[in-house]
Order: structure tokens, then sequence, then C-alpha cells
């Protein structure tokens, strides 16, 4: 009976590995051509991955750094302004008390502690306002600049929200979180 893991035909692939070290693609390169390697190679293991070029290996080093308070606050930004301008023009109960419930949740769960506290009171200040795609991102560009003025934040002209967000041209179906398999893996 055979040992567990053992592989009959192992013998056979050390042979041929070792035998193809001695055939090269290039026989007439010289000790450092990288053309000098065996013509077949043979492993019992899966072979390592390729390392990255050192480019790469430096990008996704910074990306592995934990985000920075004004990232996250960019991010968000971004985030919630792109909601706003898929908001309906006609929105159901459910959507307006959904936008609604967002911006509470945010101010709840923002990893920021002081960001949320302060949301928080903009929000108590500037009730959340959805009853249409035009309310709702009027409403979140005007509690945007309340937050920047607080920081000494240049002023966001409201009138240009839709030519800057505008609508994502995303039909209904293919809007599936693209990209988050990427941002999920880093």
């Amino acid at each position: 009976m055979p040992l567990p893991g053992w592989n009959p035909l192992a013998p056979v692939l050390q042979t041929v590995a070792a035998f193809s070290r001695h055939l090269l693609i290039a026989p007439d390169a010289g000790p450092d051509d990288h053309r000098l390697r065996p013509l077949l190679s043979l492993s019992l293991s899966p072979p390592p991955p390729p390392s990255p070029p050192p480019e790469i290996a430096k990008e996704k080093d910074a990306k592995a750094a934990p985000l920075t308070k004004e990232e996250v606050g960019r991010a968000t930004w971004m985030l919630l302004h792109t909601i706003a301008a898929q908001f309906p023009d006609e929105p159901t109960r459910q959507q307006k008390r959904d936008a609604k419930e967002l911006m509470h949740i945010i101010s709840r769960l923002y990893p920021c502690k002081e960001c949320a506290e302060h949301f928080k009171e903009v929000l108590k200040a500037n009730p959340v306002q959805a009853g249409s795609q035009a309310e709702f991102s009027q409403w979140l560009c005007y509690v945007h600049n309340v937050v920047n003025r607080s920081l000494g934040k240049p002023i966001f002209p409201c009138q240009r929200v839709t030519a800057r967000w505008g609508k994502l041209d995303c039909p209904e179906r293919s809007c599936d979180l693209e990209g988050t398999s990427d941002i999920m893996a880093s």
C-alpha cells in the first residue's frame, strides 16, 4: 500500500527534470544570458508566484497603509455625491427614508469620531432633504459646504453640482459594485 501523499510518478518526473537541466534553449549563450535556462522544468510542488516588478511592489506597499482622515473624507463625499446624483427624480417613501437613514448611519458609524459628532450637529441644524434628485443633491452640496467652511476649505458652487457629479453612465444591470474585488483584495 503506497504512503499517503506519495506520487508514483515522482521518480520519473525527478529524472526528467534533472535531464532537462542539461538541455538549453540557447546552447550558444554566455553564462549571463537570460536564454540560458532549462528546456523543461518539472516540479512536484507548484512554482512560487512571480515577484512583481519593483514599481508595482512599492505601489502595493503604499496602498497597504491605512487611509488618512482626509482620504476617507474625500471618498465618503464622493460616494454621497454620486448617490445623490443617481437618486430618483420622484423617489418612493422608502427611498426618501433610506437617504435620511444613510446620513444618520454615517453620523453614527463614521470612522473619525470627531467628524461623526460634527456631522450629527450639521444634520440636526440641516435636516436631510430628499424629495427629489435635485433637492437631495443641492442639500448634500449645502451640507458639504457647511463642513468645508468649518475646515477652512473652499466652498463649491452648488449650481454646478449636476455638472460635477451628473448621472453615472451605467446601465441598471451593470452597476454591480464594479471594482470591489480589487478593493477587497488589497
